[in-house]
C-alpha cells in the first residue's frame, strides 16, 4: 500500500463540493496559476500555516466563511467592522469563524501553527 501521509504545511487539501478530498502540492507554480484553476473555485481549501510574524495585509473571503483554528502559539485575529475592529484572542487550541466578506488580519504574539478552512474563490488582499 502506498504511503498516504503528507505534510499539510507543504500541501493544501481541496474539499470539493462533491465527495472528494484532493491533496494539492503548494509551490511557486501553484501560486502563479491559482487564479487560472477553476476547479479550485468550488469547495474549500484546508491549509496549515506557521505564523511567526504579524500579517502585513488584510484578507477577505467573499465566497464563504473561514474557520481558523490555532494549534499552537498565541495569535489575535483582527476583524474589521463598521463599528471598529474586533479582536479575537486565539490561545491554546482555540478556533473562530471569520464571516464571509469581513476583512481580517493576524497579529502574532507567539509563533505557532494555524489551520485554515477557507472557501478561497475571490479572496482579496490589501495592505494594512
Amino acid at each position: 500500500m502506498a504511503d498516504r501521509s503528507f505534510d499539510l504545511a507543504e500541501s493544501y487539501v481541496h474539499l470539493t463540493d462533491g465527495p472528494e478530498a484532493r491533496q494539492l502540492v503548494v509551490d511557486d507554480a501553484f501560486w502563479a496559476e491559482i487564479g487560472n484553476r477553476p476547479e479550485l473555485h468550488g469547495g474549500r481549501l484546508v491549509t496549515l500555516h506557521h505564523l511567526d510574524q504579524t500579517w502585513p495585509n488584510w484578507e477577505m473571503h467573499p465566497a464563504g466563511d473561514e474557520i481558523v483554528c490555532l494549534l499552537s502559539g498565541a495569535v489575535d485575529l483582527i476583524l474589521q467592522g463598521a463599528e471598529g475592529d474586533e479582536v479575537i484572542a486565539l490561545r491554546g487550541r482555540s478556533a473562530c469563524i471569520v464571516p464571509r466578506g469581513v476583512w481580517h488580519r493576524a497579529v502574532v504574539h507567539q509563533p505557532g501553527d494555524v489551520l485554515h478552512i477557507t472557501r478561497g474563490e475571490g479572496t482579496e488582499h490589501r495592505p494594512v
